[in-house]
């Protein structure tokens, strides 16, 4: 077994992170990202960007979509979906027919 050596990284926010991969998200970003992006938060970091990378922030934009459209966009997969539905439930709304 091979075990990458973790380089030190700067992001564009100045934030200075150890990383093993070629990933380039920053896991400090990351982290403060969760605490303001109110549904997104519920989901794993590739299903809350692959949304955020579609203009997909707000339940009601969310709600413009069909389950189908959603799955479509690539990071996104079937866990992801009963969050969603939770949190348009929560707030009266649902996905498109």
């Amino acid at each position: 077994m091979t075990i990458s050596k973790k380089t030190l990284r700067t992001c564009k926010n100045g934030h200075q992170y150890y990383k093993s991969s070629d990933c380039p998200t920053c896991p400090i970003c990351e982290k403060e990202r969760e605490t303001i992006n109110g549904f997104l938060t519920s989901l794993s970091a590739p299903a809350r960007r692959a949304l955020e990378t579609n203009g997909i922030i707000t339940l009601q934009k969310l709600s413009t979509y069909s389950e189908k459209d959603i799955l479509q966009i690539h990071g996104m997969g079937p866990a992801s979906m009963p969050k969603l539905r939770a949190a348009l439930k929560e707030n009266g709304l649902s996905f498109r027919n």
